[in-house]
């Protein structure tokens, strides 16, 4: 699609900002007005618009996507997408180590058990750790802990949450980076939940392939952050 508009600026709406093409609101896949409810979710919704050529690349407008996804889907029944991250909780990645006398299982209680014990301190609540790969569930109350902090959320961190939780496996990384302290290291989340895919490239080599979808990840992964962010106005 060729560039329709010159100008792109951030106007200040009922219930936050929205994008301006040549004075013409943004809006939605859904037809909804495209408002966000921070000025720095806003701005960078902007820049992606700015960065365009004299041709539209709907690849490079990702924020667009999940601004969209928000309003359209997230906001119509956000009951639905909590209760949905709820079965990521059940099978988070940080509670499932390998058996005790596994050389993994140490470095899993190295890397995911501070990760994991701070969660439950910060939020007052107990996980189940599973050694081996046989389900067992969680206790009800953490679920319910975790339920009412999803419906706490605004659609736009809720989607932002949910992509993370997704590219992870993991509702506990996922929620972890938008606590404050973790605000710095969205990376070092990231890195801890791929810890069984280093392992395993570290024992067998890397495969190019196999890292190159691991690096999209990544980048899906800090985009999702980044825009949880901006919409608390982090």
């Amino acid at each position: 699609m060729r560039r329709f508009y010159k100008d792109v600026t951030l106007a200040q709406q009922p219930g936050g900002s929205q994008v301006m093409l040549d004075a013409r609101g943004v809006k939605t896949v859904g037809g909804a007005p495209q408002i966000v409810p921070t000025e720095a979710l806003g701005e960078a919704l902007a820049a992606e618009w700015a960065r365009q050529g004299e041709r539209i690349d709907p690849a490079s407008l990702p924020l667009r996507d999940m601004a969209d996804y928000a309003i359209d889907v997230v906001a119509a029944d956000p009951a639905a997408v909590a209760q949905g991250l709820l079965a990521y909780a059940e099978t988070d990645t940080l509670c499932y180590r390998a058996d005790p006398d596994e050389p993994l299982h140490a470095r899993q209680q190295a890397e995911w058990e501070p990760l994991l014990a701070a969660f439950e301190a910060a939020h007052g609540i107990t996980f189940t750790r599973v050694s081996g790969v046989l389900h067992r569930p969680q206790p009800p109350e953490t679920l319910a802990v975790l339920k009412a902090r999803l419906l706490s959320l605004d659609p736009f961190t809720l989607a932002g949450v949910e992509a993370m939780t997704k590219l992870a496996a993991s509702l506990v990384t996922a929620l972890a980076a938008l606590d404050a302290a973790h605000e710095d290291e969205p990376l070092a989340l990231w890195r801890a939940v791929c810890l069984e895919e280093e392992w395993q490239a570290e024992l067998w080599g890397r495969d190019e392939e196999a890292e190159e979808r691991r690096a999209r990840r990544e980048a899906d992964f800090l985009r999702a952050c980044a825009f949880a962010r901006l919409a608390r106005g982090a």
